[in-house]
């Protein structure tokens, strides 16, 4: 399990390093959280994910009410929360994963997607 908790790194086409640790946290008697923590410099976003909006099927597993349902210790689902941290211009503090999610397992399904070859007639 420690071995899981090391912060492990992400390096960009462009070569910008981002650092990453998925944890499980409790607070104040509050519900679960999933928090999957972005580094950049040094400055953290945490991307949290409370019991209330969704469910764990383990360890970083998170689902929503929707069945939209991401494993935070894939390094293309980190890419993925990446992009979306950077367009919405977070720099620092949390964001509320589930709100992230539906947008994210989208950009998944469009980068697993392959394009048809070339000369190909369009689909239906």
């Amino acid at each position: 399990m420690r071995g899981e908790r090391r912060l492990r790194r992400l390096v960009l086409p462009d070569g910008t390093v981002w650092g990453w640790t998925v944890r499980h946290r409790h607070r104040d008697g509050g519900p679960c959280q999933e928090v999957l923590t972005l580094y950049l410099d040094g400055t953290p976003v945490r991307i949290v994910f409370p019991g209330t909006g969704g469910a764990y099927g383990h360890y970083g597993l998170v689902s929503d009410r929707r069945g939209n349902a991401v494993n935070l210790h894939e390094p293309g689902v980190v890419r993925a929360f990446v992009d979306a941290v950077r367009r919405r211009g977070a720099s620092g503090g949390e964001v509320d994963g589930w709100a992230l999610l539906p947008g994210v397992v989208v950009s998944l399904a469009a980068a697993a997607t392959p394009e048809a070859p070339p000369g190909c007639p369009p689909g239906p």
